[in-house]
């Protein structure tokens, strides 16, 4: 086991070129925020913007677009079910995170299935939430593109077919080398451990409290996740990875010295000021 540091930031987290441009930084796709969990997929959005994601495009229902761009002018929304909307989106991204706010129903399960079935080897796609839910339950297979998997004790327990009181270390890390190679898995837990298929290396967070247990806060990680995967080229994923969750629970601790709970678009605002100073 590997212990996570703040020096981590500063390698991941660099000064942007002067001839970069938006696309350079990440073609995002979230899709998720179904009925009644429209707020989800905002927060992660909000934090996907904020973590320095070029383009963000969200699928969501129609009637949580107007909230949505209330929040969040700087991205764009469309109908989660205009399906020729959607596959073409789904063909454009860079980076796919599905889950945050995704009901598990049969028309979210389709959705899934064609995310699916549609992205490649080249695209990064981040499970989260529901569809971590509807992956394990229904028994999905796996997609051809590089996988991130953001689930808690519960989903992992679903996903692993570990009990809770079983996901220790090793047996975590032996149900992640199940999955194809390169999988990631971010286990949130008090001292949230992130593992990789194929990777002896477990990394741990000392950092994070029951300051962070409320509503959000998986959909905020999620978020910060899936922009830092569309940027950061010059590491690997697994350190991009490591790095937004780290950065997500030091932003909390610092937030939680004045107040008892932590509120996800709180800590959403306070993501562009850590990253510039991180990046001097």
């Amino acid at each position: 086991m590997k212990l996570v540091s703040d020096r981590l930031l500063k390698k991941v987290i660099i000064n942007r070129s002067p001839d970069s441009h938006k696309g350079n930084y990440g073609r995002l796709l979230l899709i998720g925020g179904t009925y009644p969990y429209g707020g989800a997929i905002i927060m992660a959005a909000l934090a996907a913007v904020r973590s320095g994601a070029g383009l963000v495009t969200v699928a969501t229902e129609r009637e949580n677009i107007s909230a949505f761009h209330a929040h969040l002018p700087e991205a764009m929304a469309f109908d989660l079910w205009e399906q020729e909307r959607l596959m073409d989106q789904i063909r454009k991204a860079t980076v796919i995170l599905i889950g945050p706010g995704l009901a598990e129903n049969s028309l979210e399960k389709s959705v899934l299935q064609l995310v699916l079935q549609l992205v490649n080897k080249q695209q990064i796609l981040v499970m989260d939430g529901g569809a971590i839910s509807l992956f394990a339950k229904q028994a999905l297979p796996f997609p051809k593109s590089q996988t991130i998997f953001t689930p808690h004790q519960k989903e992992w327990e679903s996903l692993s077919g570990l009990s809770i009181e079983s996901q220790d270390e090793k047996s975590s890390q032996k149900a992640v080398n199940q999955f194809p190679k390169g999988t990631l898995v971010v286990q949130k837990r008090n001292g949230t451990r992130v593992f990789q298929s194929g990777e002896k290396d477990v990394y741990q967070l000392q950092i994070g409290g029951p300051h962070q247990a409320t509503g959000g806060m998986g959909d905020t990680l999620a978020g910060m996740i899936a922009g830092f995967a569309g940027q950061f080229q010059q590491v690997s994923l697994f350190e991009r990875v490591i790095a937004a969750t780290y950065l997500h629970s030091a932003i909390a601790d610092e937030l939680a010295k004045e107040v008892y709970v932590v509120l996800p678009t709180e800590l959403s605002q306070r993501i562009p000021t850590w990253m510039k100073n991180l990046s001097q």
